[in-house]
C-alpha cells in the first residue's frame, strides 16, 4: 500500500470515529478512491501528500470537469480532498492544506420540485388501500406519516428507537448529521398512524428499532426508499418521489402557512439558515404562479 493509500484509509477510519454517517464514508471513501487512482499512473507510486501542490489539485480538478461531471459533484470530491489534507495537517504530515486554496465550483441554484399538499396527503391516505395488499400497511403507513409530518431525513427515521418516542407528548427525538439531536412534534394524523403501527409491532427481544423488516430486524434507509418508491408507483404513478420529497414538501408547506424561517431550520436541523432559505424560493415562485393568473395587470 502506497503513502498516499494509508493516510486515506486512516482518514476514513478517523471519520467512521467521529460518527461520519455511511453515507458520507461511502461517498468520500468513492471521491477519494478516485483521487488516488488519478495520482496513480501505470507501474508508479502515487506521490506522497507533502508533495501535491496547487497546481497538481488544479490540474485534478480540470480533469473532473473533462469528465463532465456536475458541479455539485465536483463539489463533494473536492470537499472529501480538504477532508483529508485537514487531517494530514493535524497529524502533522503535511504543513499546509494546499486544497483549501483550491477555487470551490459554484453550483446552479436549483430550486426543488415540492408536492403539493393534496399531492402529498392522497399519497398517504393511499397507503392502506386494501386493493395493494401490501404486507405491512401500518408501518409504511405509520413512515409516511411521519416523512412528511415530522420532516425528518430517511436515515434519521431509520436509526428511531423506541426510546426516542415520546407517545405521551407527541415528540421524537431524532439523531441528525454529526450525532446532532433535536426533538420533534408528532402531529395527530402521525401520531395515529404510529400508535397503530406499535400496537402490530411484533415484540422483538434486543430489537430497538421502531420501524422493522419482514425479518422482524432494523428497517434500513435502502429499505425505506423502496417502500416510497413501490407506493409512489403504483399510487401516483411517480417512481420519482423518494423520502426527500415528503422532507421538502413538510418544508414548503409550513412556511406558505406562516412558519418562520428560523422555527423551520430548528424542525429540520439545519446548521444554516442558508439551507432552509431555499424554500422561500419554492414559496415566491408559487406565490407569483397566483399573481400571473389572478392579477388584472399580470
Amino acid at each position: 500500500m502506497s503513502e498516499l493509500a494509508g493516510h486515506i484509509e486512516r482518514y476514513l477510519q478517523d471519520l467512521a470515529r467521529q460518527g461520519a454517517s455511511v453515507h458520507t464514508l461511502d461517498a468520500y471513501a468513492a471521491d477519494l478512491r478516485q483521487f488516488l487512482h488519478y495520482f496513480s499512473p501505470p507501474d508508479l507510486e502515487p506521490p506522497a501528500p507533502q508533495a501535491i501542490d496547487l497546481l497538481m489539485l488544479r490540474e485534478w480538478l480540470a480533469s473532473l470537469y473533462r469528465d463532465r461531471l456536475a458541479a455539485v459533484t465536483i463539489r463533494r470530491k473536492l470537499a472529501a480532498v480538504r477532508g483529508l489534507f485537514r487531517f494530514l495537517l493535524r497529524e502533522g504530515v503535511v504543513a499546509v492544506n494546499v486544497a483549501r486554496l483550491v477555487r470551490t465550483p459554484k453550483a446552479p441554484k436549483t430550486v426543488p420540485d415540492v408536492m403539493t399538499a393534496e399531492q402529498a396527503n392522497t399519497l398517504i391516505d393511499g397507503v392502506e388501500s386494501r386493493e395493494l395488499e401490501r404486507p405491512f400497511p401500518a408501518r409504511d403507513r405509520a413512515i409516511f406519516e411521519l416523512l412528511y409530518g415530522c420532516g425528518v431525513r430517511v436515515a434519521e427515521l431509520s436509526g428511531l428507537n423506541l426510546e426516542d418516542l415520546d407517545r405521551a407528548e407527541r415528540w421524537i427525538r431524532v439523531r441528525g448529521k454529526g450525532r446532532k439531536e433535536r426533538q420533534v412534534p408528532v402531529p395527530g394524523k402521525a401520531a395515529e398512524a404510529l400508535e397503530r403501527y406499535l400496537a402490530a409491532r411484533p415484540a422483538v427481544r434486543d430489537e430497538q428499532a421502531v420501524f422493522l423488516n419482514h425479518r422482524h430486524g432494523r428497517l434500513t434507509v435502502r429499505g425505506i426508499h423502496g417502500i416510497v418508491k413501490l407506493y409512489a408507483t403504483l399510487l401516483s404513478g411517480d417512481p420519482s418521489i423518494h423520502p426527500h420529497s415528503f422532507r421538502h414538501a413538510y418544508a414548503t408547506h409550513l412556511l406558505a402557512d406562516g412558519a418562520d424561517l428560523r422555527s423551520i431550520q430548528e424542525l429540520l436541523g439545519h446548521a444554516r439558515l442558508s439551507t432552509t432559505q431555499k424554500y422561500t424560493q419554492v414559496s415566491l415562485m408559487d406565490l407569483m404562479a397566483v399573481y400571473d393568473k389572478a392579477h388584472p395587470k399580470a
